[in-house]
């Protein structure tokens, strides 16, 4: 009776939840029981999702702090992304919910919906695919909510999400029109968090659309209005920038100021930026510097802080850069680079500042290499990467002119010095050498105790913990190590092993562990298997006696000076300050402590001597107009080309180097020094390009003589095929432009026209010669490209192609008057032939030498008759000597000018 009372209930229950679970049957425990499903079981874990991940994206998304800060954070689209990157699941597992939750418990009936869980699904249903990045869906989805549920109580936060949607639709006017008209209508009657999230998207479509001000004041309403810190000092942040931006610093200071003053209540993250972007508005020049640095060290010192010492060290190291104190300067940097930061352009800001530092210094190899770090750290895209590159490739032309300077200059200096001062001056090199040495040594043996103490510590901490007979808590310490007292236990003997005369620990026999001279088996590590350990020994012994050679009975400086011929026993000038004897034994010994070895390695031939000293002029001339035309660094070029004419240069550098510092002293406003460089001019070259620039700079004489003109004029020419004239004309032309910024260009020209002239060989060494003299110039790197790409398939060239057509020539020399007689015969013979495929001409071969070629000859046999025609009949009786050639073979005589090996092979 009983189990049947049961199995009614069962039946009936069953029937129940089957008569509720229709969604067609409008009726009070359906609407009832799915309404409840849907929010306690569906929309419940939707919604999780979505906060999950919302809140992921906000500890994964990355802030660009360098420019203004987006109102909310979304996750990249799928075009943006990288391989590795992967899409947030949460918010497809939300989709999926709002989506079942529409599928399977909507109950439209009768033209409405009886379910009041509905708007919330499609609200999720939007919001999912609105941070998905799917914004078309999204927006069918609020206004789907908008159209079915206008009696909504979220209608208002809908509104919101629509209009979110339209500004990442690019629909920025209509989001701004409908937002103004809600928060018109809704002041003071719609939630206050969505009023907050109203007026921040509104401030988004202002920022948009370059609206700033308008901008500012919404968000500060959203500021205001928002239970949310996190999104509270967000907003406060962008509207800083958007001051700073306004150039408005004071009211920036003052919200940057807001977002310090949130204290814990903002993220830490955002704390730091504000303090970073009032430092950006610091007048270091009239600023109370004190203060600034007291409020940075307290920055440094908590602990807090340490997430973002790379922000702080930066700002610092700004800091000491605008006052010029330039190793506090880089030392900062470094400290900001040494954090490991994920912000690309901030380690990109400390190696251009580094680079910057060194070149101001004149560092320029270092500088160099900062400038590649920066460019390695910053986005290719960008203006200032364009810059910086163009920067760093000019540098290239710095490093290398700087370095022939400074070495030819030195050389110079001492080959001029007597020999005395020679000495002198190579005795005074030794000293710091000396000093330098020792410091590092210092420094390398210190690191290698250091070492060695880590690696005895490690060799004596057994791996169950602390053995009996090793350390104890209150075992006594010496520089941080702790003291076992004996050598054997730095070295990782466990402390009191005993040592057979001095033998260290040795491997037993399966390599298991170490076994002392008394047999017992050790966890340590044999001294020689520590390469820390062995470094410390070597400079402990070469501290104490010096670098030896090895040799019986070392420690008896005699003996081994006695077996050393370049070391005079007798020699009583010095003492070695470690064994007692001589103390040139050190120069003996090391050929870089004795002057002598540097005083012979100085060139005496004065040829080598005249090359230095033209080198080292070109070079001051090259930096002076770099430095000049490149860099804008006018003091730089003035001091390079003075020192040019200090040096008594080649004349063809002097005329141009004055006129530059006539030019280069009316740009720094040195009045007299620009009248006297203008005088010299006028006086020593009246006749010059430059001086009729200075007498009537728009004069025509003044315009065609610019290398421009001239280049272009030589360059048509080029083209009309006057090889030979413009080859006579431009090894003059580059002496004249030596040092100006068009050399490159007549460099590669040269290099066409004796590839014309000369043939492929020299055409491959002068473009060889371009790419490497001029390698940051635009015709360097086309010299480089046409040898990678253009030469190797002419260096394919070779006899032998199938041929389509063939030639007549004759070799004459250009001068030789008889090519005008055997022209104007070949002319005839085309002409009494009436074959208008036959032509002639007189083609460049050499410097000197001329081919006359007939053209069109359809076949070899056509070829042979034409030369018996030329040779025997009467009208022409051509003496020269013909050669019938196909036309690709002619091809491969001109490009590789080889005419003799052609006719070797006949």
């Amino acid at each position: 009776m009983k189990t049947s009372k049961y199995k009614y209930i069962l039946l009936f229950g069953t029937a129940a939840i089957t008569i509720a679970c229709s969604t067609k049957k409008d009726s009070f425990v359906n609407r009832n029981f799915h309404a409840v499903t849907t929010e306690y079981n569906v929309l419940y874990n939707g919604n999780n999702a979505l906060t999950a991940g919302v809140t992921d994206l906000k500890t994964s998304y990355t802030d660009n702090y360098w420019d203004i800060l987006s109102v909310e954070r979304m996750q990249r689209p799928v075009e943006e992304m990288e391989p590795t990157d992967k899409r947030n699941a949460n918010f497809e597992r939300a989709e999926a919910k709002a989506t079942k939750a529409i599928q399977k418990h909507s109950m439209y009936i009768g033209g409405s919906e009886r379910n009041p869980q509905m708007d919330e699904a499609h609200l999720l249903l939007g919001q999912s695919r609105y941070y998905d990045n799917r914004f078309v869906p999204a927006l069918e989805a609020f206004n789907y909510v908008l159209l079915k549920y206008p009696a909504s109580s979220r209608i208002d936060e809908v509104k919101v999400w629509r209009e979110k949607t339209n500004i990442r639709l690019d629909n920025d006017g209509v989001a701004i029109k409908n937002l103004t008209k809600l928060l018109k209508e809704k002041t003071g009657k719609m939630d206050e968090q969505i009023y907050s999230d109203a007026n921040a998207m509104l401030a988004q479509a202002y920022i948009k659309e370059e609206k700033r001000d308008s901008a500012i004041i919404t968000l500060n309403n959203a500021a205001n209005h928002s239970r949310d810190n996190e999104k509270k000092a967000r907003y406060y942040f962008i509207k800083g920038q958007l001051y700073t931006k306004a150039k408005k610093p004071d009211s920036a200071f003052a919200a940057y100021q807001k977002v310090i003053e949130m204290k814990r209540k903002s993220p830490r993250i955002y704390t730091i930026q504000a303090h970073a972007m009032q430092a950006g508005q610091f007048d270091y020049k009239t600023g109370d510097t004190l203060a600034f640095m007291e409020k940075y060290r307290d920055l440094l010192d908590d602990r807090e802080n340490r997430p973002f010492l790379d922000i702080i060290n930066h700002q610092v190291g700004i800091f000491y850069d605008r006052q010029n104190v330039n190793d506090k300067a880089v030392t900062y940097y470094n400290r900001s680079l040494r954090k490991k930061a994920t912000d690309g352009y901030l380690a990109a800001s400390n190696y251009r500042n580094i680079a910057e530092i060194n070149f101001r210094e004149a560092k320029y190899v270092m500088a160099g290499r900062y400038y590649d770090s920066t460019l390695v750290n910053m986005d290719f895209r960008t203006r200032e990467y364009k810059t910086i590159k163009k920067k760093r490739d000019n540098l290239a032309d710095v490093i290398k002119y700087e370095a022939i300077a400074t070495a030819n200059d030195s050389i110079l200096h001492v080959v001029s010095l007597s020999a005395d001062a020679r000495v002198a001056y190579y005795e005074d090199y030794i000293k710091r050498l000396k000093v330098t040495e020792e410091i590092q040594r210092k420094k390398a043996e210190d690191e290698a105790r250091r070492q060695a103490n880590i690696a005895a510590n490690a060799a004596a901490r057994p791996a169950g913990g602390a053995a009996a007979g090793l350390t104890s808590p209150n075992a006594p310490t010496m520089n941080g190590v702790t003291s076992l007292g004996s050598a054997a236990d730095i070295a990782g003997a466990p402390s009191g092993s005993k040592m057979l005369n001095g033998a260290a620990p040795r491997r037993d026999a399966k390599g298991a562990g170490m076994t002392n001279g008394g047999g017992s088996t050790t966890g340590g590590v044999f001294y020689f298997y520590t390469p820390a350990s062995v470094s410390y020994g070597k400079m402990t012994f070469q501290a104490q006696w010096g670098k030896r050679p090895q040799a019986d009975n070392w420690r008896v400086f005699s003996e081994i000076r006695g077996g050393a011929a370049a070391i005079d026993e007798n020699d009583e000038t010095a003492k070695d300050s470690l064994g007692g004897k001589d103390a040139t034994a050190d120069a003996k010994l090391e050929p870089k402590y004795n002057p002598t070895f540097y005083i012979g390695q100085l060139p005496s031939d004065q040829k080598v001597l005249d090359s230095l000293a033209k080198d080292r002029n070109t070079a001051y001339y090259q930096l002076g107009v770099i430095y000049k035309e490149k860099f804008k660094e006018y003091r730089r070029a003035v001091d390079r080309l003075e020192k040019l004419l200090q040096n008594q240069p080649e004349e063809r550098l002097v005329l141009p180097s004055k006129y530059n510092l006539y030019k280069l002293y009316q740009i720094l406003g040195d009045t007299a020094n620009a009248e006297k460089y203008k005088q010299q001019v006028l006086n020593q070259y009246p006749d010059s390009r430059y001086a009729q620039i200075i007498k009537n700079p728009g004069s025509d004489a003044a315009t065609k003589g610019s290398p421009d003109a001239v280049y272009a004029a030589l360059y048509s020419r080029y083209n009309n095929g006057e090889l030979r004239e413009v080859n006579a004309e431009i090894g003059d032309l580059i002496d004249t432009y030596n040092g100006e910024e068009i050399l490159p260009k007549f460099e590669l020209l040269k290099a066409q026209v004796t590839g014309r002239l000369e043939g492929l060989e020299e055409y491959k060494t002068a473009l060889n010669y371009v790419a490497l003299t001029y390698p940051n110039a635009s015709e360097g790197k086309e010299a480089d490209a046409i040898l990678k790409k253009n030469v190797p398939a002419l260096d394919k060239l070779a006899y032998g192609a199938k041929p389509t057509s063939y030639k007549i020539m004759f070799k004459l020399n250009a001068d030789d008057p008889k090519a005008k007689v055997l022209l104007e015969k070949i002319k005839l013979f085309i002409k009494d032939g009436n074959n208008n495929s036959i032509t002639v001409s007189t083609d460049i071969y050499t410097v000197n030498e001329n081919l006359v070629v007939i053209h069109g000859f359809m076949n070899k046999l056509a070829a042979v008759d034409g030369v018996s025609i030329l040779k025997d009949y009467k009208a022409y009786k051509v003496t020269e000597t013909p050669v019938i050639i196909s036309t690709e073979d002619y091809k491969v005589v001109q490009v590789k000018k080889n005419y003799v090996q052609y006719l070797a092979i006949q």
